[in-house]
């Protein structure tokens, strides 16, 4: 009986020990994680510097006009602070707001170059949003995409700032009017070609004619 008892005892201590090296390890990794998960809301945090303010006057009046490009830059001037789930519900806004500026571009900015640049951004910012919403947030690559985006946002509104200039050049009086001339011109001349007359062609040219064809007196 006594044998017994102290088998009993000693299986409960053996399960109480091992049920407390289980915790210790359970805590351990958690703590291991949880430092993991602090240094990448602290890496993000930092990297999270969006240039959210016009480059030049261009992009700035053209801002006041433009709502969706308005917006997103909105979007990007409020930061998150507190949680890397505040991160990500950024993140995904701004991806929303990105896409948003394909739906209404202003027509003196509805050009190639403009389409493409606003495509690129919109690539660059869904490709963030995309990796700060994995298991494990590969942060190096979250910052990095936020400085792609940066620059990509710098090439759109140096194209926005040329366009807009280039409206802003006068049109010289009459040269509207010179080009169709010089248009209607160009479609009045016909495409049938002339033959030469043989009587006024080099000698030595003369004898790829035919023989037997009319002559002309």
């Amino acid at each position: 009986m006594k044998t017994k008892l102290l088998y009993i005892f000693g299986l409960l201590i053996l399960l109480v020990s091992c049920n407390q090296e289980n915790n210790r390890k359970r805590l351990a990794e958690n703590a291991k994680d949880a430092k993991k998960k602090k240094v990448i809301f602290e890496n993000i945090r930092k990297g999270w510097d969006f240039y959210d303010e016009p480059i030049n006057e261009a992009t700035e009046e053209t801002i006041k006009t433009w709502n969706e490009l308005r917006l997103f830059m909105q979007e990007l001037h409020q930061k998150p602070k507190k949680t890397i789930g505040a991160f990500q519900q950024k993140s995904d806004a701004i991806s929303k707001k990105a896409m948003a500026l394909n739906n209404a571009i202003p027509e003196m900015f509805n050009k190639p170059q403009i389409k493409s640049r606003i495509q690129v951004l919109i690539t660059k910012v869904r490709l963030m949003d995309m990796y700060i919403h994995l298991d494990n947030i590969p942060d190096k690559k979250v910052v990095q995409l936020v400085g792609e985006i940066n620059k990509e946002l710098a090439t759109l509104q140096r194209q926005i700032d040329i366009l807009t200039e280039k409206s802003k050049i006068p049109v010289e009086e009459g040269e509207d009017e010179m080009r169709r001339m010089l248009l209607d011109s160009a479609r009045a001349i016909p495409n049938t070609p002339v033959m030469p007359n043989p009587s006024v062609l080099p000698s030595g040219s003369r004898a790829i004619i035919n023989p037997n064809d009319a002559r002309v007196e």
